[in-house]
């Protein structure tokens, strides 16, 4: 049986609904299974070599690739597709630094004066993180992903949006994936509190600092700490038979 011709009692979209709203056909390409998994062996291998480093260089990266990255970031999925994501991003020397000076506040005070509990700085150690940011200055790109809790019309009249945060974590894992894809390195960074990257960047009310990502090349031989991942028994599980 042609899968195409399956007997859908709920087909999608509906003739009412495609009268109402634009459709058009899925662009998809269907490769052979072994292209399949050799496409997926090689993005597994790509991805498997990322890190996230804290020692960046100061060499230039061109514009068009960060641009490139946030274009696919916004191919994300997102909830009734309202796309609640602002990437906003700086190389200006005077942003990094007041980036750098407002973030190192708040970690100090997460460090130093126990903000974070003894719990959270155990968990911490391994990583050997403290409350200077020196790579926030240094790498040549920062750029910020704000989530958009409502949206403001040209007319003033806000909207809802929805799945806010499941939208802008899936944005923020395929940023991820093309900074790496592209040749360089990034650092998911979330100093608590971050309410000071409003204030530094101007942003509106509507928007809500999710992450906060340096780009850049790493630092030649920097290092990483020496972590395993988790095996794929430890992170999937599969149901053949519903619970009771």
């Amino acid at each position: 049986m042609d899968r195409s011709e399956l007997d859908y009692k709920h087909p999608y979209p509906s003739p009412e609904l495609e009268a109402e709203h634009p459709f058009r056909s899925l662009d998809f390409v269907e490769y052979p299974p072994e292209e399949m998994a050799e496409r997926a062996a090689v993005f597994e291998t790509l991805m498997a070599h990322r890190r996230s480093p804290r020692l960046f260089s100061d060499r230039p990266v061109p514009r068009n690739l960060i641009e490139s990255a946030i274009r696919t970031a916004s191919t994300a999925p997102s909830g009734a597709h309202r796309q609640p994501w602002r990437f906003v991003a700086t190389s200006a020397p005077a942003v990094k630094r007041a980036i750098r000076e407002a973030a190192e506040e708040e970690e100090r005070v997460n460090y130093l004066e126990n903000r974070m509990n003894d719990e959270w700085q155990e968990a911490l150690a391994p990583i050997g993180t403290d409350h200077h940011k020196e790579f926030l200055e240094i790498a040549p790109w920062i750029v910020v992903l704000f989530e958009e809790r409502y949206e403001v019309r040209p007319d003033g009249e806000q909207r809802k949006n929805y799945y806010v945060k499941e939208s802008c974590g899936i944005a923020a894992g395929l940023f991820v994936a093309a900074v790496h894809n592209m040749g360089l390195a990034t650092l998911p960074h979330t100093p608590s509190p971050m309410a000071f990257l409003t204030r530094v960047l101007a942003r509106p009310e509507n928007e809500r600092p999710f992450v906060m990502f340096p780009i850049g090349y790493p630092l030649p031989g920097v290092k990483v700490p020496d972590f395993d991942r988790k095996a794929l028994d430890e992170v999937m599980v599969m149901v053949d038979e519903p619970a009771d």
